[in-house]
Parts: structure tokens; C-alpha cells; sequence
């Protein structure tokens, strides 16, 4: 009989059994989650308030402290694996995170230090999000800039997060609201529930009080109420999930990121000393994130950067999950797999696109191997921008490339989480930065997948939990 692990849910920080449970096989251990329902999700979410005085018994400057030891706990540290006494380490939330995903035991590594990188740049992350602003601000509600008072107050007393499974470092995005004040409330995705539970243990035991953490793994009704339950809430999902969540302004979606690199006019010659730039927006991480770039736009040279592009590509082949080389994912959805393939395979029969990693890669695009379905890096070289494949997205290393005369690169390229747009030329960076369709910008030669801890990641998560408030008044008379 395999020995059984369980994941509670957290209410209010409390361990919750529930007599409803997902099960997942991890070799010779089985791994149990309690699944809550809304009743229960709602309830709780009723007494988020007296949480939120907890949080302010805390000065920030001694959660941000707390935030930089949970970073060394989450990556070093044995930490609970559910609602027992025994202790995960490192190595077995990586193995464990690898079964459940099919993610590489490297990237299950690589996504560690991405979380860790997070909680232990906390103020730089803080810097950025509030522009300067001093930590005492979430103490008091205001400080004193350029001889001018300002104050801003929290927009909600919770923030609600519906969680994916793609990649564990989306989980970095949630961590600054608890140092902000503000409680979280996280739905996990169904083969992650590993991640945001490791990083909640690490934040609990560097000091965070355990009630501002609740953790529900739930179905589409429960997570719904927990989206409409929280005053801010954050969903992760594919593009057709997320468009009920939409109209809702108090609900910031995370769909498809539709990333591009554009080589403008001035780089486009000297192409080939770029590529290993080009290849890591493509596949880093697996191409799970949405900042992987889905999209490379040239100004000339389409079929030349085509063919070099197309064998680096193909040279990615699936490896085992311990390999110490391996960088594509397995799918812990096979049909998902076979799905996408079919679905690229369909779309290929449309005029117009061309299959360039085909003539390289060994095999098909989907392929069994080592116990996991994968899907092989895959090129495709549109000669029409209206091609269905010529701007979209797909959970795996998957990049459309098309030849676009510069001036007629912005107008095209629609809504992209990430440009990287390769270029010196002044009067095109002008037109790139007042851009209403980028949300981040990468200016010269640098990978879609770059992070700077002093710039927001998607949206400014501060503006998104606080709000300013005009003030006038002698506070030196009041506080």
C-alpha cells in the first residue's frame, strides 16, 4: 500500500480536511489535497477584516524582514508538507513538483530561484511598485514627499488569486501584498498545489501570522467565489476561461502573453549575433510563461534567420526528467498535447504557413518518451499576417515568424505582454514607449523572459491594492 501525503486546506491559516479530495501518484507515494466547496470558501471569507488588523500589529519593515528570511527558507529550508509532522526538503518538492507537471527537475530548480529571487528582492520589488515611496507608508497611510502629504488606503481587505499550473514562478506575483497589508487568498491550480503551499509554510515560519493565508483547492464554483468574494483578485487561465472575469474591474486577468521579439532596421543585418537571445525568449522555462516570446518580427532577412533559428530549436529534444540537461516539459495532460498538436496541424493547412523545425527536429512534433508526451520546439514561418498561426500562443516552445518592413511593426502586432524590440534608432524607441498595446519594453537586445525587480512584472500590483487619496490638513496636529 503506497504511503499517502495530504494537503489541507487553510482556512484562515487553519489545516482543514475535507472528505472531498484530489489524489495524484508521486511513485511510491500517493499525494491527497483536500478540495473545499464555496459554502465553506464563503464563510471564511467573511472574517478577512480581523485579519487584516493582525497584519497591522506588524510594522512593514519587519515584514519585509520576515519576507527576506521566508526567500532562504522556501529554497533551503525542510518545510511541512501538509497537515502532518513530515518535513519536505528541497529535493523532494522538486521531485514532487516534476511528477505532478512534467516540468524538469532543472526548471523545477530554475523556478525556485525565480521565487526566491522575489521574496529576497523584496524592496527592490517594493521600490518599484510604490516609486520610491518609503515602507512607512503602509504603516501610517501616509508620508511626507516634497513638503506634500500623501496618503493612500488599501482598496480591499483581501486579495483573491486563481492559480495556474504552468509555471511555479507565477507565484512571485502575489507575495508583495502580504508585506503591503493585505491578506491572500489562493486557489492553486490542480497539478501545482505544491508551490504556493511550500512558499505559505516558508512565510509562516519567518514570522508571518498564519491567518493571512488561506489556500483552498476548489472547483470552478469555488472559484468563482473566491474571485467575487475578495475585493482584488488576480485569475490565470487560457483566453477563452478568462473572458467571463473580464468586465470585472476588480478582477485583473493573466490570459496568453503573446510576447514578440521585432529586429528593427538597424539590427537586422547582424541577425546571427543575436540569436542565442532570440532562442532563449522562445524556450526558456519550457515556453510555459507568457513572457516567452510567441512571435519574432523582421525587417528583412526572413529566410535566412528562419533556417539558423529553426535548427537551434530542433537541436531541443526531450530528455528525461533528471537529466541535468533537460529543458522541455513533459504535458501532465496528455490530451492537452495531443490537442495542441492537432490543433497546429489543422492550421498548417491553411495557406500561407510553413513548418521551418519540421526538416530538422527527430520525429514528429508530438512524441512519448520517458514515460511523458512532449511537445518538440516548434518554428513556423507565416507569409500572411492574418495567418491563424501568426499570432498566438501555445504551452510549449512555440514562435511564429514573419517579415514586417519596420514602420508597419507597431500597428501589427496587437496586444503582447512583452516587445523586445532589437534597436538603437531613437525615433522607433519613441514610437515603441507610447505604444498603448505593450506592457513591457525591452529596449536593444535583451530576452523577453529578462526581469528587473524594479520594474512591475504585468500591472503595477500596488495601484491595483491601493489607491490615493487627496489630503489637506495639519497632520502634525492629528497623528
Amino acid at each position: 500500500m503506497k504511503d499517502t501525503l495530504h494537503i489541507p486546506s487553510l482556512r484562515l491559516g487553519q489545516p482543514y480536511r475535507s472528505l472531498d479530495t484530489l489524489k495524484f501518484s508521486l511513485g511510491e507515494q500517493t499525494l491527497e489535497v483536500s478540495v473545499a466547496n464555496s459554502g465553506l470558501i464563503r464563510r471564511d471569507l467573511q472574517h478577512l477584516s480581523r485579519v487584516v488588523e493582525r497584519l497591522h500589529e506588524y510594522p512593514c519593515e519587519t515584514l519585509v524582514g520576515y519576507c527576506e528570511k521566508a526567500a532562504e527558507l522556501f529554497l533551503h529550508g525542510d518545510l511541512p508538507w501538509g497537515d502532518g509532522d513530515r518535513l519536505q526538503s528541497p529535493a523532494d518538492y522538486v521531485a514532487a513538483l516534476s511528477q505532478l507537471t512534467g516540468l524538469p527537475h532543472t526548471l523545477g530548480r530554475l523556478n525556485m530561484g525565480k521565487v526566491h529571487a522575489a521574496m529576497s528582492n523584496i524592496r527592490a520589488v517594493l521600490t518599484g511598485l510604490t516609486r520610491g515611496l518609503p515602507l512607512e507608508l503602509f504603516d501610517r497611510g501616509f508620508v511626507r514627499r516634497d513638503g506634500l502629504d500623501v496618503n493612500f488606503f488599501p482598496q480591499t481587505n483581501s486579495l483573491g488569486v486563481l492559480l495556474p499550473s504552468n509555471s511555479p514562478g507565477v507565484n512571485s506575483l502575489w507575495l508583495p501584498a502580504l508585506v503591503m497589508k493585505v491578506p491572500v487568498v489562493l486557489k492553486p491550480g490542480r497539478e501545482d498545489p505544491l508551490t504556493p503551499f511550500r512558499i505559505i509554510q516558508a512565510m509562516i515560519a519567518a514570522g508571518f501570522p498564519r491567518e493571512a493565508f488561506s489556500f483552498y483547492s476548489t472547483t470552478h464554483d469555488g472559484g468563482d467565489t473566491l474571485l467575487f468574494g475578495t475585493g482584488r483578485a488576480i485569475a490565470f487561465g487560457n483566453d477563452t476561461t478568462l473572458k467571463k472575469y473580464e468586465p470585472y474591474r476588480h478582477i485583473q486577468v493573466h490570459g496568453s502573453g503573446r510576447s514578440k521579439v521585432l529586429i528593427g532596421d538597424d539590427f537586422i543585418d547582424d541577425w546571427a549575433r543575436h540569436l542565442d537571445v532570440v532562442v532563449q525568449s522562445i524556450a526558456a522555462n519550457g515556453g510555459r510563461s507568457c513572457i516567452n516570446a510567441s512571435s519574432l518580427l523582421v525587417s528583412r532577412h526572413r529566410d535566412a534567420i528562419g533556417d539558423a533559428l529553426a535548427r537551434r530549436l530542433a537541436a531541443i529534444e526531450p530528455l528525461p526528467r533528471t537529466h541535468p540537461d533537460a529543458l522541455l516539459c513533459g504535458f501532465a495532460n496528455p490530451a492537452m498535447a495531443r490537442g495542441i498538436d492537432e490543433r497546429i496541424e489543422e492550421l498548417l493547412r491553411v495557406p500561407g504557413a510553413q513548418d521551418l523545425t519540421a526538416r530538422y527536429r527527430q520525429g514528429p512534433r508530438l512524441v512519448e518518451r520517458y514515460g511523458q508526451t512532449f511537445l518538440q520546439p516548434t518554428l513556423i514561418a507565416c507569409d500572411d499576417l492574418e495567418h491563424p498561426l501568426a499570432n498566438t500562443e501555445f504551452m510549449f516552445p512555440f514562435a511564429s515568424l514573419l517579415q514586417v518592413p519596420q514602420p508597419r511593426m507597431i500597428g501589427t502586432i496587437g496586444d503582447s505582454l512583452v516587445v523586445s524590440a532589437f534597436t538603437n534608432d531613437r525615433a522607433w524607441g519613441d514610437q515603441l514607449m507610447m505604444s498603448t498595446n505593450i506592457e513591457r519594453l525591452n529596449l536593444g537586445p535583451y530576452p523577453t523572459t529578462r526581469v528587473q525587480w524594479e520594474q512591475p512584472h504585468e500591472g503595477n500590483l500596488f495601484e491595483f491594492l491601493y489607491r490615493r487619496r487627496a489630503l489637506q490638513g495639519d497632520l502634525a496636529a492629528v497623528v
